[in-house]
């Protein structure tokens, strides 16, 4: 009988400089990544990284896009707002809780695997939202694929910042974020005109048909949480080394699902009651994002209301929508202004990154007191001459959420996905509420008045830019997270400058 001769094993530097991994920190046994390591997701190819942020994108685009609450009003026989509340509402606070507990599943254990089974079941329940016969039925089917539709509209912020530096980053957050509200402004649009060739039922079947498709472009994608990945490396690297006192870099390490929900599952919460920045920017996003599920609601009555059809009173929706493209003005201008503070060789602190937010707010104060003196009853002018300020109310919404998340993710780095996960509830539960009042506003005020009530809450967030230069970097120095955070970065990632 002929023993095998075992492997020699590799000395443990010569197995590090193999795997282009590095001893880090104060204890020996720790193992990180090396500056140019091909496997960690932000030196991987153009191409690899375009097509996952692509994917991914495009699927938080058309969960956002696929809903149809007026039409089952029609369907069942049921009442307006009951009918708001279960085919958007119930599927935003759903979304919230999830954007609570799968952010940070995702940080420790993964996201490859999150996308792909979320976006699964979400196909399956969206065939079961359109079989449903009862009203029940489908708040059930929105409660689960609300639920589910977290993981694209939560988690995303957390991929892009595996794959992207803060260079890119600048250009990145505008084409996900346009794409959410592009999805909310879209899906009146798109609901009403599935629903006038072939029924409303086939708004969920045709989602169900595009997030099947999307489920298998989503195998194509790779795993991109660098903690995750580096365990994967260091666990290789005891294997052929033979040294079992190796361990990975990771703040994320959770022993079990007990440690995974006393140390993780509750953090998006803790940093929402915690960090004034958070709450700050979840707060002034949450209601943005309200202004835009408030606006269809009421824009298919207010346009009816000038002679238009059901169907062209759902196309003013894309003026908000196409509200992104002066953010590529604003994205320029900050990368300019960037661009020159690193010439000078001046520090670049996230405080200088809010420019956009300052030319955005004063302009949503306009667009609303625009609109609201634009529309019937108490003006009687051409549609277009409100079209534009849905123009502009697209792009600052766009620009708060750019700005005011990339802010955000420049303060927290590591737990971004986390502060993303706590922005995520308080912009569920807001954009939830706004469309179950707004019936009851306009109806006892009036278009008119209730815009401007909405105009004069807008006027308040012109107020916040001066408060965050001032005080954002010294909230951010006394931030445990904040100050942590720029640490943990700096080990287990290898941003190029």
């Amino acid at each position: 009988m002929i023993i095998p001769t075992p492997k020699p094993r590799l000395e443990v530097n010569q197995a590090l400089k193999i795997q282009g991994l590095k001893r880090t920190g104060d204890e020996k046994n720790l193992v990180g990544w090396d500056a140019m390591n091909p496997r960690h997701p932000r030196n991987w190819s153009s191409l690899r990284k375009a097509y996952d942020a692509s994917i991914i994108i495009f699927l938080e685009f058309y969960t956002t896009a696929a809903t149809a609450a007026r039409n089952a009003q029609h369907h069942f026989g049921i009442g307006e707002t009951l009918s708001v509340f279960i085919y958007i509402s119930t599927y935003l606070l759903a979304q919230g809780i999830g954007s609570i507990v799968l952010p940070p599943y995702s940080e420790c254990y993964g996201r490859k695997k999150l996308y792909v089974g979320s976006t699964a079941l979400y196909s399956i329940f969206c065939v079961l939202i359109s079989a449903a016969e009862l009203p029940a039925a489908g708040a059930i089917g929105r409660l689960i694929t609300g639920f589910l539709s977290a993981v694209p509209s939560a988690v995303i912020n957390g991929s892009m910042q595996d794959m992207f530096d803060t260079k890119e980053m600048i250009w990145l957050t505008l084409p996900y974020m346009a794409m959410a509200n592009l999805g909310i402004a879209v899906g009146p649009v798109m609901s009403a005109y599935i629903t006038a060739v072939w029924g409303w039922k086939w708004v969920f079947y045709v989602a169900a048909i595009v997030t099947g498709i999307l489920t298998i472009l989503l195998l194509a994608i790779r795993e991109s949480r660098p903690t995750v990945l580096l365990t994967q490396e260091v666990r290789h690297l005891r294997r052929i080394t033979g040294d079992h006192s190796l361990q990975a870099l990771n703040p994320d390490k959770v022993l079990d699902l007990r440690s995974f929900a006393r140390q993780f599952a509750f953090r998006p919460v803790q940093l929402l009651f915690t960090e004034p920045i958070v709450a700050a920017v979840s707060i002034v996003c949450g209601i943005s994002t309200g202004l835009i599920y408030l606006f269809t609601d009421i824009l298919p009555g207010v346009y009816e209301s000038f002679g238009l059809t059901t169907t062209q009173a759902s196309l003013p929706f894309l003026a908000l929508g196409f509200g992104f493209l002066p953010n590529f003005g604003t994205r320029f201008l900050e990368y300019r202004k960037t661009a020159r503070r690193r010439q000078r060789g001046e520090r670049v602190i996230p405080e200088h990154k809010l420019t956009g937010y300052i030319i955005a707010a004063p302009v949503l104060m306009i667009a609303l007191w625009w609109f609201a003196w634009t529309i019937p009853p108490a003006v009687h002018v051409h549609y277009s001459a409100s079209v534009v300020p849905l123009f502009l109310t697209g792009f600052a919404i766009n620009e708060f959420g750019i700005v005011l998340v990339g802010y955000m993710s420049d303060s927290y780095r590591s737990y971004s996905a986390s502060g993303f996960a706590a922005l995520g509830l308080v912009r569920c539960m807001l954009a939830a509420s706004f469309p179950l009042f707004s019936g009851r506003m306009f109806g006892g005020l009036g278009p008119n008045k209730a815009m401007c009530v909405l105009a004069s809450l807008a006027t308040g967030f012109c107020f916040l830019s001066p408060v965050l230069r001032i005080y954002g970097e010294r909230l951010r120095k006394s931030s445990k997270f904040a100050a942590h955070c720029v640490d943990v970065d700096a080990e287990i990632t290898c941003e190029r400058t």
